[in-house]
């Protein structure tokens, strides 16, 4: 049974979400002390964390920041504010997706069965090795290594990467994309992905690699090797 972290103060809310995921078979478990996030957090240990923004003492951008900051657990944020900076900061310090509230209960188990059944499913494969552009991609821990150094991804990073390093040198459309991380693209908003790949470059910058994924305008990504440069 998946174990998930709902981070919610709205009593109500959290009841209810508690009541229909235990229907799907999910174990649900909420923070009791707001200060503590972080620690209880460690020791849930859970496998998927949905977060609200605006909680008591440090909003849900505190925590998801401490969270990433050792962890690469699936995370969720569902907020009533729709502001898009708000969306893209969540993107930015590595949520994997979100959801606007007033939210339909289906459209979010959607997304929660999707990134369960992508993050818990992939890593199982029996490659989990990978070379491409002098580097090493290790699929189980999330890992790029090459001569530069080594950065740690997210679920949603890696599985970008993943996507586009099996067909490298070819592009990879955003349809695609969108429909291979989320399922069903009439719940994500284009600049979802966007906001992904740009931070994936991002820290592929960091060993000097993300030259090597390009921005086909209008069409979608690809991912090069280092002799088509």
């Amino acid at each position: 049974m998946f174990k998930i972290l709902l981070i919610e103060d709205d009593i109500t809310l959290f009841s209810e979400l508690k009541e229909r995921l235990f229907q799907w078979s999910y174990e649900v478990y909420g923070i009791t002390d707001f200060t503590r996030v972080t620690q209880e957090f460690t020791n849930i240990k859970p496998d998927l964390v949905i977060i609200d923004i605006q909680l008591p003492k440090f909003d849900g951008f505190h925590w998801c920041r401490n969270i990433r900051s050792h962890s690469n657990v699936p995370i969720i944020f569902l907020s009533s504010r729709d502001h898009p900076s708000d969306m893209v900061m969540a993107m930015q310090l590595g949520a994997d997706d979100f959801v606007q509230k007033p939210f339909h209960f289906d459209v979010l188990i959607a997304k929660i069965n999707a990134i369960l059944r992508r993050v818990y499913n992939y890593n199982t494969e029996a490659v989990s090795l990978k070379s491409w552009c002098g580097a090493t991609i290790d699929y189980e821990k999330n890992l790029v290594t090459n001569d530069n150094g080594s950065v740690e991804l997210t679920k949603n990073e890696m599985f970008i990467l993943k996507l586009l390093i099996e067909q490298k040198n070819k592009i990879v459309s955003r349809d695609n994309l969108i429909n291979s991380l989320w399922d069903d693209k009439r719940f994500i908003s284009d600049n979802t992905l966007t906001v992904n790949v740009n931070r994936l470059r991002k820290r592929l910058d960091e060993i000097m690699l993300g030259q090597y994924i390009e921005t086909k305008v209008g069409q979608g990504y690809m991912a090069i090797e280092e002799d088509n440069v």
